[in-house]
């Protein structure tokens, strides 16, 4: 079992979106997510051993859903495309995620348009010292697996309590914080791919260690 098989899976899957397949196709399905899971639990030990305040996630509670959430999308088809996982997780959002896909696969993290309570709190750590997150944004380890945070929506207005002069207005505009690093198929199934998590852990950990502070404090 590997990644290919994994890769497989899903392209059979997504020829096939429906229970009645994935009934008869269980076993399949359990072989490959074990896969998975043990993949990610060899990552949370590995991670641990390069990261003091690393927050232990076995792969049982890392790993996604495959459904489709229908009662509130019902227009999804009823299993994704993909294996998800949040290494690193105190919480779904601020984790270390992993996508798998057939349509694209990426590692990264930080907060997708989270809740009005986190946006203020990231908001106001950015306006209290935001030389720091241009600092990490600017890093070159960030540069070279991210190049910038993933383009969101963002307010025409400064938001409410921040001058429209603030230095970092083009920051505090912003309704989301989080950056993707794209790979390919083959760059997944490929030798050393683990050391590649590793790297790309390492220079998106300031990053996410700004913003969960940010929404701790």
């Amino acid at each position: 079992m590997g990644f290919k098989a994994l890769y497989d899976f899903l392209h059979l899957l997504n020829k096939n979106n429906n229970k009645a397949w994935m009934d008869a196709n269980r076993e399949q399905y359990v072989a490959v997510r074990d896969f998975f899971i043990d993949w990610l639990d060899q990552m949370n030990r590995r991670l641990a051993t390069i990261d003091d305040l690393y927050y232990d996630t076995p792969g049982k509670k890392a790993i996604n859903r495959i459904n489709n959430n229908l009662m509130f999308f019902p227009n999804k088809p009823t299993y994704k495309d993909h294996f998800g996982a949040g290494l690193d997780q105190l919480s779904k959002q601020g984790d270390f995620y992993i996508e798998l896909g057939i349509t694209e696969s990426s590692i990264g993290g930080g907060y997708w348009y989270p809740d009005s309570k986190k946006l203020k709190s990231i908001r106001e750590a950015i306006d209290y010292n935001g030389d720091r997150f241009v600092q990490i944004l600017e890093a070159a380890p960030f540069k070279k697996y991210f190049g910038q945070m993933l383009p969101t929506e963002s307010l025409k207005r400064a938001p409410k309590g921040f001058a429209e002069d603030h230095p970092y207005i083009h920051l505090l505009k912003r309704k989301s914080f989080a950056a993707l690093h794209f790979v390919s198929l083959e760059e997944v199934c490929a030798p050393g791919f683990d050391d590649r998590v590793e790297q790309i852990y390492l220079a998106l950990l300031p990053f996410r260690r700004y913003l969960n502070e940010a929404v701790s404090v």
